[in-house]
């Protein structure tokens, strides 16, 4: 826990980091029309790329060390390149909302990973909320089909859920030495790197894109990318990764009210159930049993 002076700064790092989040996914899906998915990463990336650079250039480098290296790179291609493609292409198929609560599943596999990974092991409410989160997966699903949408879309907002507890998981360990904002830069800068196999199809999207779209993937690039991730970055430096990730529990009604307002889009009624059930399995996996309380002697005798 971080000490007292720094809790608000935290606290507003966190605040920070899930609207600019929610707002992404109505960014993402206003522009869909005109930048196909892996322009949308390349130049969204790139722009934050670019931003992070110039904040980081005047306050120097620390040399990541071989171990270090190999987990900027699984962040970099994880949580930076396949999550924002699979990502854009996710909200082809699916509205802002639906797509933020299936994500939003993420939390839970930040703590099967923990429990993989950093032998945090497997509580009995974790493997309830997986089952749990595992139904409200299969309600959104059923809910898209009766409207119209194939499951494509829940498909790909469950590799971005992936990737996302991917991220989280190999960003923790960077943060003990490296500074927040060389951090984010780097995994940024790899994730750009990853989707240049796409530069083409930018080019050609930005030269037949209304300048709307341009500014919005600018958008994309400045704040969800830049900002949200360094303040992210700043706060997983300060808190459990578990407990953090439990504030992007707010992103998907932020997000379904975002998109009710800017793009007359509501989800479908049983997807909301589903969200809430996803929700609801997230909330159960973070559950902890409380150790019994010693009874007195006296108490006993």
């Amino acid at each position: 826990m971080p000490s007292t002076p720094r809790v608000p700064l935290v606290l507003l790092a966190v605040s920070v980091t899930v609207l600019a989040w929610a707002s992404a996914f109505i960014g993402i899906r206003a522009v869909g029309a005109d930048l196909s998915p892996g322009a949308l990463a390349l130049g969204r990336l790139a722009v934050g790329t670019l931003v992070l650079g110039l904040l980081l250039a005047p306050r120097g480098w620390v040399r990541p060390t071989a171990g270090e290296w190999r987990l900027l790179a699984v962040c970099g291609v994880g949580w930076f390149g396949v999550y924002n493609v699979a990502l854009n292409a996710a909200e082809q198929h699916l509205d802002a909302g639906t797509t933020a609560m299936l994500v939003n599943i993420g939390p839970v596999l930040i703590a099967v990973f923990a429990g993989l990974l950093l032998g945090e092991g497997f509580p009995r409410w974790l493997v309830i909320g997986l089952a749990i989160a595992f139904c409200g997966v299969l309600l959104i699903g059923f809910a898209t089909r009766e409207a119209g949408a194939d499951l494509l879309g829940v498909v790909l907002c469950l590799v971005a859920a992936l990737t996302y507890a991917i991220g989280v998981v190999s960003q923790k360990p960077l943060l003990r030495r490296l500074p927040a904002l060389q951090v984010t830069f780097t995994a940024c800068a790899i994730g750009a790197l990853c989707c240049l196999p796409w530069a083409g199809a930018l080019a050609a999207d930005l030269g037949a894109a209304p300048a709307s779209s341009v500014l919005g993937m600018v958008y994309l690039g400045v704040v969800p990318t830049a900002l949200a991730f360094s303040t992210w970055a700043y706060a997983l430096g300060r808190m459990d990764a578990g407990r953090l990730a439990v504030t992007t529990y707010l992103v998907p009604p932020i997000v379904v009210l975002l998109g009710w307002a800017l793009l007359d889009e509501v989800p479908p009624g049983l997807a909301f159930v589903g969200g809430a059930v996803c929700l609801l399995g997230v909330a159960v996996s973070r559950r902890r049993v409380r150790p019994p309380v010693p009874v007195p002697a006296e108490a006993t005798a």
